[in-house]
């Protein structure tokens, strides 16, 4: 399977858990120039950005160590670009979930991550 192929498949992942908790999807894999976000969902009235990071194993760490100061900076700058385009005035925060293993399994989500 590509990187490609797999990116989707944890991204669908991704989407269902959040789905089975409420949250709707709005939009998968929003790229711009020099930014992307990979799924944007809300859920009471909040819009949320979420990075999703899959590890086949941990032996390259674990997802949410993967996402940096630099990435922080570029999910701000691609929810912002969002929050204007679409003109949204409502909250909006951004999100990260992490998953592992052959069936996608999600370990962690963490929905309001500081920047």
């Amino acid at each position: 399977m590509s990187s490609t192929q797999t990116g989707r498949k944890a991204e669908a992942a991704a989407a269902m858990y959040l789905e089975m908790r409420g949250y709707s999807i709005i939009e998968r894999n929003f790229r711009r120039p020099r930014c992307e976000i990979d799924v944007i969902a809300s859920k009471d009235g909040v819009v949320y950005f979420v990075e999703v990071k899959y590890r086949r194993n941990d032996d390259q760490g674990g997802g949410f160590e993967a996402i940096t100061a630099t990435k922080l900076k570029q999910m701000k700058y691609a929810s912002e670009i969002w929050v204007q385009e679409t003109k949204w005035q409502g909250a909006f925060q951004l999100a990260a979930i992490e998953l592992s293993g052959p069936d996608f399994s999600v370990l962690g989500f963490i929905d309001n991550v500081y920047f």
